[in-house]
């Protein structure tokens, strides 16, 4: 019992060793039983030798699988590949994969369809038709023109105050440099300029 419980785990290295230990034992017919309805003796001995050779195949087919997952993992490891970057790659596929299907397919087609159907309704032209109505109307009615008249003339009006600002400031500018004040404390300055030119010279 022991060496059957050891055997159990599918992806055990020794996988396999225990099916091949037990088709070599000889089975009693009388302990297997009366073979199922239908079958006769012969053909219940060979499906069950398919059956052996099948359940051999996949415990090798488990251990090639295991084998590749151990090498597919080192590689992974040694290209500095994440989990994170397989789970992407795998719903980048993923995705791939349903866009191509059948189903995506015939969902586009029939969504194509219907939208040609709706667009093409009267329903949707008259509504569309109506829409156009109420735009032009809008745009031709007196209170939209006044609107527009309105807010034109505010920008007009601001433009204009803006550049009288700029003029006010741009006088203002020149009349305080004509100013008497202006040219007094300019003669100052030429003045404090020559007597510190004099004090310069005469220390040299």
């Amino acid at each position: 019992m022991e060496s059957a419980s050891q055997d159990i785990n599918l992806y055990s290295p020794n996988k396999g060793l225990l099916a091949d230990a037990m088709t070599d034992v000889p089975v009693d017919n009388a302990a297997r039983g009366a073979a199922p309805e239908g079958l006769s003796l012969a053909e219940e001995e060979e499906l069950r030798a398919e059956l052996a050779k099948v359940e051999e195949e996949i415990g090798t087919l488990r251990q090639v699988l295991a084998a590749k997952e151990r090498h597919c993992g080192e590689l992974k490891r040694k290209l500095g590949l994440t989990p994170l970057d397989g789970l992407k790659q795998n719903l980048s596929k993923s995705w791939h994969d349903v866009q191509v299907s059948n189903a995506y397919v015939k969902t586009s087609e029939k969504l194509g369809e219907w939208n040609d159907k709706v667009t093409q309704s009267d329903l949707y032209l008259s509504a569309s038709s109506t829409l156009e109505d109420w735009n032009e109307k809008l745009t031709q009615s007196e209170a939209y023109k006044k609107t527009q008249e309105t807010l034109s003339q505010a920008g007009q009006k601001t433009s204009a105050a803006l550049s009288n600002v700029g003029s006010v400031i741009s006088r203002k500018l020149g009349d305080m440099r004509n100013s008497a004040t202006f040219k007094s404390f300019e003669d100052r300055v030429g003045t404090i300029k020559t007597s510190i030119r004099a004090n310069g010279l005469s220390d040299m």
